[in-house]
């Protein structure tokens, strides 16, 4: 039985606390809309979406009236379109991003994802045309978001995709330059990346997932902080116990959200998602809550530690309040959108390089990091290549998204505005990798991908 405490105690945290459903996202089959003319196939694409997604905002705004609960974002996710696309006599893919866009605005969702290839073990000639054709896709339509899958822990990494995706990022930068690169905003490349992933730029539809579905993803770092400063001076594993009981709250929301929207859009649930997911906003930061643990600033020697506890106690407890948890599920830290993250990145005392080691633990990787523009192709293939090497090598997933922005240089900064906030520009090595990036090939898959 639920107490009227439990009930005042979950009201504070959507008024107090900045908890919020962050997405409700509809993941939509379009196998079926492939087509050898492209016309065909964007106009099948267009109305499969329509016809699928026509009342999931106005559904997400009834929920949300209805039990008070903040839900920011309504979002579709669809099969990578280079499999979609792969029956299209045609060598540019733009078009079915321009499809994507219209159905996007037509539905009124936010972004939709799905506009991406898997290519961790090689490509396909759909998969080269894909890639390809992600800068102009992202620098015509608002509402695109891209990704593209180098490498997993059974295949190893694709070292040439690596290579071109370097030279994609700069070319999505440039298109989008006077925008100070947002098109590179919405793209991101991966490892092990989830097949039902509800938050972009990363979303897509895997192979394996139903005709439509419903994923949910949540948001909660005030509410954790919140809890952890009732428990000040207490040891490590009061921590851990605090933070898991948070979870399990938070979560337990996203759950009554999630199936209240399966049952009346007629779509099986599919999973929560329950990641710590920051915005610009005070109160509602990754980094302030770690530096609840006893730091004196993200960024600082024990912050890796605090957040692999974090990361570990938030799947225990969400994994208590629901059985179907999926996508990332953890605590993201990406830079432009964690008011604390900007605050330690503009001091100097979060650097790439923590950045990177912060990664080996927290849900995602180097997320929404803007660096100068003048950063070389290799240079960020090299970048993508560590992270790829850690979620390969740690059975994980990892993720960069990086924004090489023309005509900035350390010490600017860059404004996107609403929940992809602004971002001090962070300095870069720039010694040359460009060899060890042109030598190509496959990284073999490590042992432990041995496991049949």
């Amino acid at each position: 039985m639920i107490t009227d405490f439990e009930v005042l105690e979950t009201m504070k945290m959507f008024t107090e606390q900045h908890l919020d459903i962050r997405t409700i996202t509809m993941g939509i089959s379009l196998m079926d809309c492939a087509d050898e003319d492209v016309n065909k196939a964007c106009d099948k694409i267009y109305n499969k979406i329509c016809r699928y997604a026509k009342n999931l905002v106005q559904v997400g705004e009834d929920i949300s009236r209805k039990y008070n609960v903040p839900i920011i974002n309504k979002r579709i996710s669809v099969t990578p379109i280079s499999i979609v696309a792969a029956a299209s006599k045609t060598d540019d893919y733009t078009p079915f991003a321009v499809a994507l866009d219209k159905a996007a605005k037509t539905c009124g969702v936010n972004f939709v994802g799905g506009f991406s290839a898997l290519v961790q073990k090689g490509y396909t000639k759909a998969d080269k045309i894909l890639i390809n054709s992600i800068p102009q896709a992202l620098a015509t339509t608002d509402f695109v978001c891209s990704s593209v899958n180098l490498a997993s822990t059974r295949t190893g990494i694709n070292m040439d995709a690596v290579k071109d995706m370097g030279e994609i990022i700069k070319k999505a930068a440039d298109l989008t330059a006077d925008r100070d690169a947002i098109g590179c905003a919405k793209l991101v490349v991966f490892a092990n990346a989830p097949e039902d992933n509800p938050f972009m730029a990363g979303a897509f539809l895997g192979p394996g997932e139903p005709e439509c579905v419903i994923n949910v993803g949540i948001s909660g770092p005030g509410v954790v902080k919140h809890a952890l400063e009732t428990v000040k001076g207490k040891d490590l594993g009061v921590v851990a116990e605090t933070i898991k009981k948070a979870a399990f709250k938070i979560t337990r929301v996203g759950e009554l959200v999630a199936r209240e929207a399966s049952e009346r859009l007629g779509v099986p649930f599919g999973i929560i998602d329950l990641s710590l997911a920051p915005t610009p906003e005070v109160g509602d930061s990754v980094a302030r809550l770690l530096e609840e643990f006893g730091l004196e600033e993200c960024g600082g020697w024990g912050t890796t530690a605090c957040l692999a506890m974090l990361n570990d106690a938030v799947k225990k407890g969400g994994t208590m309040a629901s059985s179907f948890v999926g996508g990332l599920s953890g605590a993201f830290i990406p830079v432009s959108e964690d008011e604390g993250m900007i605050a330690a990145a503009k001091s100097g005392g979060l650097k790439l390089e923590k950045l990177e080691a912060m990664t080996c633990v927290c849900s995602v990787g180097l997320d929404m990091i803007a660096i100068p523009g003048d950063t070389s192709a290799a240079v960020i293939s090299g970048i993508i290549a560590d992270e790829m090497a850690l979620g390969t090598f740690n059975n994980k997933t990892t993720a960069v998204r990086i924004i090489p922005v023309p005509g900035k240089t350390v010490g600017d900064e860059v404004v996107f505005g609403g929940l992809l906030g602004s971002a001090p520009i962070m300095a870069v090595n720039n010694s040359s990798c460009a060899n060890f990036i042109n030598r190509g090939g496959r990284i073999p898959a490590p042992i432990h991908s041995m496991r049949n």
